[in-house]
């Protein structure tokens, strides 16, 4: 396993734990994912980073299908979500269709909005220039090592939901993330991790701009725990 040597050290004492072999690389996670396709390449080994297989997007499906539900077998006027790699968002997007098509739901699909930080944005950047595709990030610098992917590989796929959808992307400063973060322990008793921060600092955002209304249903994501940072 390849991981970044910026990665919070409790995360990578966890994978520890598991029996990981775990080597750290001078870079992103783009370098680690390079990294990974090269070894599978020279020794057989499958690689099973980010959809280089395909059950993670069925996995990550589930988040649609308990979202469905937990709300009566209904659907949010809006989803608001923390993106890096972008399977989460991908594998909502597939059940949610899914589930219209089985008839299983009715009504209108979700729009979908995705928050990047400042510092590591090329999904808000593509889909704000129209581009079907990113272009990889430089110097992707930001405190939520989860939204530091430089050119995540479901870039297509995420644009083409977002845009499907009605929905958008949003950037956010770490100084917000952060705080959004903060606000969410000390009001909810929440301990989101700064991805969590920046899909609440995303959502204020949104409604500072119109785009979300308080006569929305709006679902915030938190993908990972606090903790993990405090190590």
């Amino acid at each position: 396993m390849y991981a970044p040597a910026s990665t919070p050290p409790t995360i990578l004492s966890q994978i520890r734990s598991y029996g990981g072999d775990l080597v750290l690389l001078d870079g992103h996670i783009g370098d680690c994912g390079a990294a990974a396709r090269a070894y599978a390449a020279a020794s057989g080994a499958v690689d099973v980073s980010t959809l280089r297989e395909p059950y993670r997007i069925e996995g990550k499906k589930t988040l649609g299908l308990e979202l469905a539900e937990q709300l009566g077998w209904t659907l949010p006027d809006a989803i608001v979500y923390p993106t890096g790699g972008g399977t989460g968002l991908i594998g909502m997007w597939k059940a949610f269709n899914e589930l219209i098509a089985a008839g299983w739901v009715r009504g209108t699909l979700p729009r979908l909005y995705t928050v990047q930080a400042a510092g590591c944005a090329p999904v808000v950047h593509a889909f704000e220039t129209g581009a079907a595709a990113c272009e990889p990030w430089p110097a992707p610098q930001t405190v939520a090592a989860g939204l530091r992917v430089p050119g995540p590989l479901g870039d297509r796929l995420m644009l083409r939901a977002l845009r499907e959808s009605a929905g958008g992307a949003v950037a956010v400063t770490d100084a917000e993330l952060v705080a959004a973060a903060r606000e969410l322990q000390t009001l909810e008793g929440i301990d989101a991790s700064p991805e969590g921060g920046a899909a609440l600092a995303g959502a204020i955002a949104l409604k500072q701009r119109g785009t979300v209304t308080p006569r929305d249903q709006i679902v915030i994501f938190n993908t990972g725990a606090g903790w993990l940072y405090r190590g």
